[in-house]
């Protein structure tokens, strides 16, 4: 059963909020309804429809065994984010993104390992063993810092079905990549950004917490049925 899409919780949560006129990208005039004194307000059912291409795709995505990927590094996002990622089962970052996070494999794929090696070590009690210490202090330290840049990936295999972006500029990193590996954004485009970079475009405001958390929980449902349908 598709996730349905409330145009009421869209509006009670701000999502039609768009940024000063003055900061507009003139390619989000098909998305804009109209302008309240010096802000843009998006088209809401511009959103809707956004939404009703999107959440299928990722339904789909999952049911097929690919991975989403869920972005946002913003400081206002981070913890959203993460929150619905882990909802979903799903790979994030949430912190920085590290260029080459999704095309320099091969310095990924050591990073991770790494990672994983000594995570290992130190849950088996091999470090402990080893060294004293001081030494597995900075060891666990070690393990912190990578934890940091790369745990919301360490269990991603390969690339990802698609991305969640939740602010397109903030994140411009993560859509560059996406789209030089031909993987598909699905990306919350505020007034301010260009449109043309994302494949499933979701007019919305990218500032507003309950808006964002209203939007990652419609993501969360779609993934969340891809994943039953996995496999049949």
């Amino acid at each position: 059963m598709a996730v349905a899409v409330d145009m009421k919780a869209l509006l009670e949560a701000g999502v039609h909020f768009g940024h000063k006129t003055s900061r507009w990208h003139p390619k989000m005039a098909p998305y804009i309804h109209s302008k309240r004194q010096e802000t843009h307000i998006i088209d809401l059912v511009k959103t809707a429809e956004g939404l009703e291409a999107a959440l299928p795709f990722l339904t789909k995505t999952v049911a097929s065994g690919k991975k989403v990927l869920f972005v946002g590094t913003k400081k206002q996002h981070k913890d959203i984010v993460l929150a619905a990622a882990e909802k979903a089962g799903m790979p994030y970052v949430t912190e920085r993104w590290i260029g080459g996070m999704l095309t320099n494999t091969l310095t990924m794929t050591s990073q991770i390992k790494k990672l994983h090696d000594l995570e290992r070590r130190m849950a088996s009690g091999d470090l402990e063993k080893r060294y004293n210490k001081l030494e597995v202090q900075r060891f666990q330290e070690e393990i912190d810092v990578l934890n940091g840049k790369y745990g919301g990936i360490k269990d991603l295999s390969g690339i990802p079905g698609a991305i969640v972006v939740v602010d397109t500029l903030a994140d411009a990193g993560a859509v560059r990549e996406a789209k030089n590996l031909g993987v598909s954004v699905v990306g919350v485009v505020d007034t301010n950004a260009d449109p043309t970079l994302i494949d499933y475009v979701i007019p919305g405001n990218d500032d507003a917490i309950k808006g964002t958390e209203l939007l990652l929980d419609y993501f969360v449902q779609a993934v969340k049925e891809g994943a039953t349908k996995e496999g049949k």
